[in-house]
Formats: C-alpha cells, structure tokens, sequence
C-alpha cells in the first residue's frame, strides 16, 4: 500500500548496482489500456489476436530494455485479479512479488500528517478529513487495490515475501536478508544512514507539482520508527471499519 515505507524499502535496495525497485510503475497501466483496446469494435471488427498479443507480450521487455540492472522489481498492484489474469498470459514468467505490509490506520494516519503539514496535497482540495480520508479509500483507489492484491497473496504465500513496516524500520539489515534469499541473491551490504531520495536512472518523483505533499520524500540520516500523533485525529468511522486490518 502506499505510506507503507515502499520508498524507504527502493532508496536501500537501489544501493545495489545490479538491482532496482521501481517507482509507482505504469507497466500494468500500459498492459491493461492495451487489453482495453482488445476490447474495442475496431480490433472486433479485424481481430488480428496474435499480432496483438505480439504486442502484450513486449511490453515489459521494451519498457525497460534500457535499464541497465540485472533484477528489476517492478512496484505495481500485480495480485489485483485483472491485472494477475493479464500478468500470468502476458508477463510468461512467474510471478513473485515483495510486499511491504503496513497496519492500515497507520497508513491512514500518515496521509493525514501529509494533509496537516502540505497545504498544496492533492487532497487538500476536498474540505474536511472524512472527505479527504473517503477518496484515500475510494474502491478504485491505490489503497483499495492493494488491500485486494495483498489478500490475494496472503492466501498463495508462495508467491510471496511479507515485509512488515514496522520490522523493516527496527531491524532493516534482518528484513533486506530475507529478501535476498527469497530472490536467490547474494546479499549486497547496504548502509542505513546517510540515505538518498529515491532517483532512478536520474528521474526522481515530481510530486510537489503535481500532487503536493512530497508523497515520495524520506528521512535520510538514519532510519527510526517515529510515532505519528496524527493517528487519534482519525474519525472513528474509519477506525471501526478499517481497525482491523493489521499485519
């Protein structure tokens, strides 16, 4: 889910050479305006599938055909049911996926803290905070579909490895080894103070113009669990409905 430290976890990982962890990645966007497209009376009326399916199946292979890392993990929703359906005929790989999990008012809280301390946030346009914390939740949101990519994977555990937050920011050295051992890697030895904001391939997030509130912006002189007071301004409809999601 976003504010779940998905950032934090790409900044240290990207210290090794051969490896990347991607930003928000549009690659499952492109793949489902394509299956779309599928849809449409235009390939109906000529449906030419192979040459098309010719098409889906380049897609992740040009998209990054000149980033220059030997692992790429590409950060997406990839467990949503759609985009599983279209990943497992299109991608021709097994699929594995590393998954940062985060109680969910702890993720809430901190997209208030960014509503509190960034008056340009993109939701800042709606007026009180059960409004802002509505659209956060929407069905179709970034939350949303990770909620359902993550129970998807939380019932086919073979697929994937469970990072939590909360042990990620104690122990990180002990989380980044079970990452490496899940992708059969040997261990790179990262540092854990003096960081730098996430910049790959020398693009970094533009979140200031276009959505406010520095969304993508870390702590770089050390990493610590910090208690975000904002949690207790969470109206407590969301506190009875989403209180239980916990990891």
């Amino acid at each position: 889910m976003p504010r779940s430290g998905n950032t934090l976890f790409a900044s240290i990982m990207n210290q090794n050479p051969d490896l990347v962890v991607t930003s928000n990645s549009i690659v499952l966007e492109i793949l489902k305006a394509l299956y779309y497209m599928k849809q449409s009376e235009f390939f109906k009326n000529f449906p030419d599938e192979q040459s098309f399916n010719n098409v889906m199946n380049s897609v992740f292979d040009c998209y990054y055909k000149n980033w220059d890392y030997k692992i790429i993990l590409d950060r997406s929703p990839a467990c949503t049911p759609g985009n599983l359906m279209i990943l497992q005929k299109h991608f021709r790989r097994p699929v594995r996926c590393v998954v940062i999990l985060r109680d969910l008012l702890d993720v809430l809280a901190s997209y208030i803290k960014m509503f509190e301390t960034h008056e340009n946030s993109f939701f800042n346009r709606y007026k009180t905070l059960d409004e802002k914390l509505t659209v956060v939740m929407h069905n179709d949101g970034a939350v949303a579909k990770e909620l359902r990519s993550i129970k998807y994977l939380l019932h086919h555990p073979e697929m994937a490895l469970f990072i939590k937050y909360d042990d990620l920011v104690v122990d990180p050295e002990k989380e980044l080894r079970k990452v490496y051992t899940f992708l059969n890697l040997p261990y790179f030895s990262h540092k854990f103070i003096d960081l730098d904001q996430l910049t790959i391939n020398g693009i970094q997030y533009n979140d200031d113009h276009h959505l406010g509130g520095e969304m993508h912006t870390i702590r770089t002189d050390k990493i610590m669990k910090v208690e975000n007071p904002y949690k207790a301004m969470i109206p407590e409809r969301f506190v009875k409905e989403y209180g239980h999601i916990r990891f």
